[in-house]
């Protein structure tokens, strides 16, 4: 019952004076993204790329092929784009079963 209304005066006490209060957002960067190329060579079999790019990569069976079909025919292929971090383990897991299989397949990174 005996408040005080107060119009006109800050937090501060200073009768006339606004205080603005600004936000500002922090600017979130996607990461760069990064395509996980395989190269053709002489050596590794066609079916084992397509393994590869259905285990690895999780390509279906047709997709996989197509993959494939373009790394034989052009010499190398994307098979898939990923963050920095996701595409080096997918380059170490396909440098691990080919090592294991006696293959030479290459596989390298590069930004998109």
């Amino acid at each position: 019952m005996g408040r005080k209304e107060d119009h006109g005066r800050s937090e501060g006490g200073t009768r006339g004076q606004e205080q603005t209060l600004t936000r500002t957002r922090a600017r979130i960067e996607s990461p760069r993204p990064y395509k996980v190329l395989l190269h053709n060579d002489d050596y590794t079999t066609m079916d084992f790329v397509v393994k590869v790019l259905e285990t690895v990569f999780h390509h279906g069976p047709a997709e996989a092929t197509r993959i494939m079909l373009l790394v034989h025919r052009t010499g190398i292929g994307v098979a898939g784009v990923f963050t920095r971090e996701v595409a080096e383990e997918r380059l170490h897991q396909v440098e691990q079963l080919a090592e294991a299989e006696g293959f030479p397949l290459l596989c390298s990174l590069e930004p998109e």
